[in-house]
């Protein structure tokens, strides 16, 4: 008996099963590049409080265009990048996944190509495949860097109606030069495909990389995606959003479901968004600990990927799992993920690193931890 027996399941899902990284009850979690530091009292108390008003409005549906919300985005996206924007050019939903589930159903569908480059985001091709649009990839270099000419024969041969970019890219924790976006971003507009640039982890980025939102009063058509999740310390939250055009988020609107984000999210949202100083105040410590990850990695004749994120692509081992394992064994969990043979470790408090760091070491002296 199949598990979907009966059942008349689309063709091609029933091979696949639930997405999901590990959620073990372990002493150290390094696996989904969550912000380490919780929430400070005074703004859970805020945080508290705000629900607590939503709560007395829970008989009446929530702002179904939270402009509030919106506008707070914008204002943020202001102070942290420079941004010039309205409320009416930010969209939120339930994660930055929702907000790209959002994109794949407006612009893709039947018929149509989403393009990204991999190794990338291991969700792209399940948005493709849940909103039945075509998914292709072109290649990232030996050290994941984007080569500029390849990525624009690749836009031109397959003629997408999306290009999805991860910048910095996860899980390799590389940024794409602006140049190079620049330069996406005017051939995918002379087909006529959107363009997402998806910064999930654009607070972590190094001094001086520019985020692509400086990009959007020259490009109608372009999407930049980001999340409450990572630098904001706010993953259970669950807001992502992105800026773009007016028209381009009026198109989302209209495949959003109703009321999709509700009042007690905007509640928390806004509440955090009012402490962002004291909720994005350890990304400086994360940056310090993330670079001297790597070091420490290569110190150890591994080889690590420079990152602009708040994790580290490490390798190459002959057996990943095993590895895996056994730093899981050891109370220490991170995440298998990448190409064959790379690990990725979140960055997490000094003494989760430190944690990290002690096991690997051990593991490092056996026959599992042969590399390469």
């Amino acid at each position: 008996m199949g598990r979907f027996d009966g059942l008349p399941i689309r063709d091609e899902l029933k091979s696949f099963e639930p997405y999901g990284a590990p959620q073990l009850d372990v002493p150290v979690l390094l696996n989904v590049n969550e912000n380490p530091y919780p929430p400070s009292e005074e703004t859970v108390a805020d945080i508290t409080a705000s629900v607590a008003e939503a709560a007395r409005g829970l008989n009446r549906y929530p702002d179904r265009e939270f402009l509030d919300l919106r506008a707070d985005l914008a204002a943020y996206l202001g102070r942290e990048s420079g941004a010039n924007l309205t409320a009416d050019q930010v969209w939120a939903a339930n994660g930055s996944n929702e907000v790209m589930l959002h994109i794949l159903q407006a612009f893709g569908g039947p018929g149509r190509t989403a393009l990204s480059f991999a190794p990338t985001y291991s969700m792209y091709p399940e948005y493709a495949r849940d909103t039945n649009t075509g998914w292709v990839t072109g290649r990232r270099a030996e050290d994941f860097t984007l080569d500029e000419s390849k990525a624009l024969a690749a836009i031109s041969r397959h003629r997408p109606s999306v290009v999805l970019l991860a910048s910095p890219n996860n899980p390799t924790g590389t940024a794409l030069p602006i140049q190079l976006v620049e330069a996406i971003a005017a051939r995918t507009a002379t087909i006529g495909a959107v363009l997402v640039v998806d910064e999930a982890y654009a607070e972590f980025r190094r001094t001086g990389t520019p985020s692509a939102v400086s990009l959007l009063p020259a490009y109608s058509h372009l999407a930049v995606a980001r999340t409450m999740s990572k630098a904001f310390a706010l993953a259970g939250g669950r807001v992502g959003y992105l800026a773009a055009s007016k028209q381009l988020v009026d198109a989302l609107r209209i495949v959003r479901l109703p009321y999709h984000l509700s009042a007690v999210t905007q509640a928390v949202a806004r509440a955090a968004l009012r402490h962002s100083d004291e909720l994005l105040g350890r990304v400086d410590q994360l940056r310090v600990e993330r670079d001297e990850t790597v070091d420490w990695l290569r110190a150890q004749g591994l080889r690590a990927v420079d990152s602009d994120a708040n994790f580290v692509l490490f390798g190459t081992f002959a057996d990943r799992h095993a590895v895996w394992q056994s730093l899981l064994d050891d109370g220490v969990l991170i995440r298998e993920t990448g190409p064959d043979g790379w690990l990725r470790v979140s960055i997490g408090t000094g003494a989760e690193m430190a944690a990290f760091r002690a096991s690997l070491e051990r593991v490092l002296k056996t026959d599992v931890g042969r590399h390469s």
